[in-house]
């Protein structure tokens, strides 16, 4: 078990106590032989009657200097205990600092842990390297899943409580299957890498119906007519979210370097699934493409004369590479209009374009073109897909070309072929 399940285990697990529990520690401890560490060596928590947070241990100056560091201290000489307001924030804190030591608190004193859990959650997602939509995603249910049993004790709670947590968004919530897997799986990942607890086989569970749906696809009239209506680099993104097949973010996340002009190649890179691939660039868009990247170098260089010019790097390649957060290479293809300031470092950068900037603008497109289809940013990929099997590519390449991991993936768009009006004569047309 690692330090960080160690821990937060050592929290939980006291956090919850009984008179039960508390009545079989009296009744052990006169049953069994004195041990040599007393139960003092104990940090305990509780509330006083005053309304103030007290905490008490032996002397020990590593403790004093840890509660020391917590804001609104003050020893009791009296008592012999420290004392804290009761403000927000101050409890999490020291169990925070205590988080390693055996803590006992009153069971009088109400806690609610989700700051806690969800910290833990994050530091293990991030240790991962999981992409920051996961993080956000699985945080997000895991604070749904505490809140929806009342912050119990999530050590106590296993199997029939998260049953009870995904029947309900099945059956009240309505929420679709994917949705509910999703949940499923971050309330996993929360017992198996951060509880460290194994949750049974979850039988008995009421899963969404999946529905079978086919992917809403353009025409190329209607696709042409809505990129049509697209604007200066708007225009870019769309065509190549058409003509490339790329997914929203891979088009907004595209590097300088990712573009090879010379092979007609675009490099995705991070895709979803953390995967590469390359996809091939349209040859409509390489001199408004070329013409575009001159004026965001030239902003770039504008950003570097005035002491700024930096953009976020993957992973920790800015400390392995020092340079390359200012070098041309790494720069977005489709940077913000303003520089964003790092609150923590005072660094002023450019990251790319928002995704809702895109989606409201090919929105309002859809509705200036009259087509009455559900249509949006992705949109685009499926009827890049779904045009590409119409003019007789095999699917294997289609395949390579949208990174699908599985070919049954890729399998949805051949609903074009052979079906509908593109197979079938209908027999009001005659013979």
């Amino acid at each position: 078990m690692s330090e960080v399940q160690t821990a937060l285990n050592s929290v939980i697990s006291r956090v919850h106590l009984s008179a039960c529990n508390a009545q079989a520690g009296k009744t052990a401890q006169i049953a069994q032989p004195p041990t040599r560490t007393p139960s003092i060596s104990k940090v305990k928590v509780s509330k006083d009657t005053s309304g103030k947070i007290t905490v008490a241990f032996p002397y020990d100056p590593s403790r004093i200097s840890k509660i020391k560091t917590i804001e609104g201290h003050k020893w009791n000489p009296d008592k012999r205990c420290w004392s804290f307001p009761d403000s927000e924030g101050v409890l999490h804190k020291i169990l925070k600092i205590f988080g390693q030591e055996q803590v006992h608190i009153d069971p009088a004193l109400q806690v609610n842990l989700s700051p806690i859990v969800l910290d833990k959650v994050r530091e293990a997602i991030q240790s991962r390297h999981y992409s920051r939509r996961t993080e956000q995603t699985y945080v997000n249910w895991v604070k749904r899943f505490i809140h929806f049993h009342s912050n119990q004790n999530l050590l106590e709670m296993g199997e029939k409580e998260i049953n009870a947590f995904l029947s309900h968004m099945a059956i009240n919530e309505h929420v679709s299957a994917s949705t509910q897997t999703q949940a499923l799986c971050a309330i996993v990942f929360l017992y198996r890498h951060v509880l460290n607890k194994d949750i049974g086989l979850l039988e008995g569970l009421i899963r969404a119906k999946k529905p079978k749906r086919l992917p809403v696809v353009l025409t190329k009239q209607e696709a042409k007519a809505v990129i049509g209506l697209l604007e200066g680099d708007k225009w870019l993104m769309g065509m190549l979210l058409y003509g490339a097949g790329l997914r929203l973010m891979e088009c907004l996340r595209l590097r300088v370097q990712d573009i090879d002009f010379s092979r007609n190649e675009i490099m995705v890179r991070d895709g979803k699934g953390a995967k590469d691939r390359i996809t091939m660039l349209p040859e409509l868009i390489k001199k408004p493409l070329q013409d575009h990247l001159r004026d965001v170098k030239a902003i770039h260089e504008k950003d570097l004369a005035e002491g700024w010019g930096r953009v976020l790097m993957p992973d920790a390649l800015d400390r392995k590479y020092p340079n390359a957060p200012t070098d041309w290479r790494w720069q977005w293809v489709f940077p913000q209009e303003n520089r964003w300031k790092n609150t923590t470092t005072g660094q002023q950068c450019r990251h790319h374009v928002h995704e809702t900037i895109l989606q409201r603008v090919v929105k309002d497109a859809v509705h200036k073109a009259n087509v009455v289809k559900h249509a949006g940013c992705h949109t685009f990929r499926h009827s890049f897909a779904t045009h590409l099997l119409e003019s007789g590519y095999d699917i294997r390449t289609i395949q390579e070309l949208l990174g699908h991991k599985d070919v049954s993936t890729t399998m949805i768009y051949t609903h074009v072929l052979s079906k509908g009006g593109h197979g079938v004569r209908s027999p009001i047309d005659g013979p």
